[in-house]
């Protein structure tokens, strides 16, 4: 079985995925103007896929025996448009990092299969994180 230590890693996961979840929605729902209109679809897009990220985490975390959280990291939608998509680079910096551990400690318990899980999620936040970034470009 794995370690305490790794469940508590999927529940960061999950808070951090429900954050990611609720922060896009809204932002996607708040932001306005001309900016506001070429991020909202991918927002809504990108907060659904958040969301599924954060229920196959739960039930990896249940299926080791662990029970998922139901509790948001901190929400932070932002002001304008720019201070939404800065935020979010941040919010997927945090994911990256996260998961590269998350893999590289379920490696080490011989979790094959949360590693998996996890370099398949890691994928599509660097992804997240490149379109962020791409939006912030001059």
């Amino acid at each position: 079985m794995v370690s305490e230590e790794l469940k508590d890693m999927l529940n960061m996961a999950i808070a951090r995925e429900i954050q990611v979840s609720i922060q896009y929605m809204w932002q996607h729902i708040l932001a306005k103007g001309f900016e506001g209109e070429i991020v909202k679809p991918e927002l809504r897009r990108i907060a659904i896929v958040e969301m599924t990220h954060a229920e196959m985490i739960a039930e990896r975390l249940a299926y080791l025996g662990g029970e998922p959280t139901t509790e948001p990291a901190p929400i932070n939608v932002g002001e304008s448009v720019r201070e939404m998509v800065e935020m979010d680079v941040r919010a997927e910096e945090g994911a990256i990092e996260l998961y590269r551990k998350v893999i590289k400690k379920a490696i080490e318990e011989e979790d094959y299969t949360t590693a998996k899980l996890f370099e398949q999620i890691l994928g599509d936040e660097e992804a997240h994180h490149d379109y962020f970034k791409s939006v912030l470009e001059k």
